[in-house]
């Protein structure tokens, strides 16, 4: 007689939420890079879906991530740029998952400056259990490292960067006031000079540290470290500080990759000589400038596949560890990025532009449970936005999403073949440049400091406040993104539509967070049940039951006030 084994049922227990800063969606192999080979990462995508048009709601680290973290729009959340600090009351993704009964931790970079001025108001102390969630960002901490210590003459950007990573360099023997600067991104001359990393002619050099001491590894083996420590359920939030400048990467990555490899640019001289005032007024910054020359690309570019190259050998000792461990089959991965970098393409560097080198990221997800099965291996097409990430998790830990708080949708319906597309028709981006050297070199008002994106599978329109003119790129036709179509005539019906569908976003609802639509619909007719008649001139006129209260009552005359 056979016994048929009963199939075991996997699910997801926990959430492993993986981002790296300032990665490009199109330098990994799996999404088409032919030098930069990343077979680790390409691994997770044949064991879940790989997403093609996954959006950030903004170009830039600190709103990009807020929008993330929040699940919602940079409109609603207001942290529209570094350092401007997520209000205190916003609601979180580790809110959201601890009320669903998911622990929610955070290793590395938030990037999340602390409302203190609304902690101060509200009596929130930072060192309370509260008060240090509110400060970051939702997620209790194991180690936070936002990555960079630099110093100048006024001091440093975050006195607290790199804290924890500086005393395990001291500890390991790197003697220096700033070791993450001296060490693990700066390289070193025959003379002992250290050759800084922000310095982009020193990016061919290798970092003067051991490769397994540099930050890529170290914060794989803090993951690990809090992982192993763990019962469950819980989201770790890993979150890289690479590829992000500094570019310089330790041996063996710095030699990995030369001026051969680097990809031929993409731009035009059209696209400058007929630029739109606000895009060239970024295409002439310093770091426009600066990359739009191809010796820095040359020099820049290779270490950057480097840095990517590391990061992809990291993820493949964590997974190892993960199956080695048993928790594979039991943790979501996914993977993405909070934003992409220019590296010349478009007269641009950096990241603070619309253009699909900046604002569109890699997006894997891979999820043990069952359900997913028959989607493993597969590329979704459909457009997809990061604050869809927090109500997928929500979902993952077995609760309901608050969707009058969270405005992207849950992909769990496409990770288990249930759908093919999500809900939206568009997806949006919003930049505000009002605390820019843009803004303070062309004299652009605080309130005109500010750009929208908006962008469906076809078409990609840009607005700026101010009384410009839009930009309008064709997708399909034009995928590079060279010919601005916002000023054709002939395109004048494309732009108008794709206005209304702005139009449509900003008259949303989002701030409205204090009720459900459930409770909403509750309450249209609730006041009737508690007494409140309003319009009704005879009793008779509406049902009894909700007037009982006010018939058949007596009273004594007191027109003459009370009787003595």
């Amino acid at each position: 007689m056979v016994i048929c084994a009963e199939r075991v049922t996997k699910k997801a227990k926990n959430i492993l939420f993986i981002m790296f800063d300032q990665l490009r969606w199109d330098y990994l192999s799996c999404y088409g890079h032919p030098h930069l080979h990343t077979p680790n990462i390409d691994r997770l995508a044949t064991m879940g879906v790989r997403f093609d048009r996954a959006h950030i709601q903004s170009p830039i680290c600190g709103s990009s991530r807020m929008s993330t973290y929040t699940g919602r729009y940079v409109h609603s959340h207001g942290a529209s740029w570094n350092g401007i600090p997520l209000k205190v009351g916003e609601v979180t993704m580790g809110d959201h998952l601890r009320q669903a009964g998911m622990g929610c931790w955070l290793v590395g970079k938030t990037h999340m400056r602390a409302d203190a001025d609304g902690m101060a108001r509200l009596g929130l102390e930072p060192d309370s259990l509260i008060g240090a969630r509110v400060a970051e960002c939702g997620f209790d901490v194991f180690e936070r490292d936002d990555g960079m210590l630099p110093e100048g003459p006024d001091g440093s950007y975050d006195p607290d960067g790199a804290r924890e990573y500086n005393n395990y360099l001291r500890a390991k023997g790197y003697e220096s006031d700033n070791p993450w600067h001296d060490f693990a991104n700066s390289g070193l001359d025959a003379d002992g000079n250290v050759l800084s990393g922000w310095f982009l002619k020193n990016s061919p050099e290798p970092a003067n540290i051991a490769e397994e001491d540099s930050e890529t590894p170290y914060l794989t083996t803090r993951a690990m470290e809090f992982i192993a420590g763990q019962d469950g359920p819980w989201c770790c939030h890993l979150s890289y500080i690479k590829p992000h400048w500094p570019y310089i990467v330790p041996e063996p990555y710095a030699s990995m990759f030369g001026p051969e490899h680097v990809l031929p640019v993409v731009r035009s001289d059209a696209e400058r000589q007929e630029a739109h005032p606000i895009f060239k007024a970024f295409m002439d910054t310093k770091v426009g400038e600066t990359f739009s020359r191809q010796d820095v690309r040359e020099a820049v570019i290779p270490a950057y596949m480097g840095l990517i190259k590391q990061a992809d050998d990291q993820m493949g000792r964590l997974f190892r560890w993960l199956e080695d461990t048993g928790r594979m089959d039991e943790t979501m991965i996914v993977l993405t990025s909070d934003h992409g970098d220019f590296l010349g393409d478009h007269w641009m560097g950096e990241k603070t532009f619309f253009h699909d080198s900046s604002i569109k990221v890699p997006l894997i997800i891979y999820d043990p449970s069952t359900e997913a099965d028959a989607t493993r291996g597969t590329v979704s097409d459909a457009l997809v936005e990061s604050i869809d990430l927090a109500p997928t998790f929500v979902e993952v830990a077995g609760g309901t999403p608050a969707y009058h708080m969270l405005e992207g949708e849950s992909l769990l319906p496409i990770l288990h073949g249930q759908a093919t597309e999500t809900r939206r028709g568009h997806v949006i981006c919003e930049y505000d440049f009002s605390a820019t050297p843009v803004a303070h070199l062309h004299d652009i008002g605080v309130r005109d400091a500010v750009m929208f994106m908006v962008a469906d599978k076809r078409w990609k329109l840009i607005h700026f406040e101010g009384g410009h003119r839009p930009m309008l790129f064709d997708r399909e036709s034009d995928p590079q993104e060279l010919v601005d179509l916002g000023g054709s005539a002939e395109h004048e019906t494309v732009i108008a539509e794709m206005y209304d569908k702005l139009f449509a976003w900003t008259r949303r609802q989002s701030q409205r967070t204090t009720r459900s639509e459930e409770q909403l619909i509750e309450m249209r007719t609730k006041t009737r049940r508690r007494g409140v008649v309003i319009g009704v001139y005879d009793e008779n006129d509406t049902p009894l039951e909700l007037t009982t209260r006010y018939r058949g009552r007596r009273a004594p005359d007191m027109k003459n006030g009370p009787r003595a």
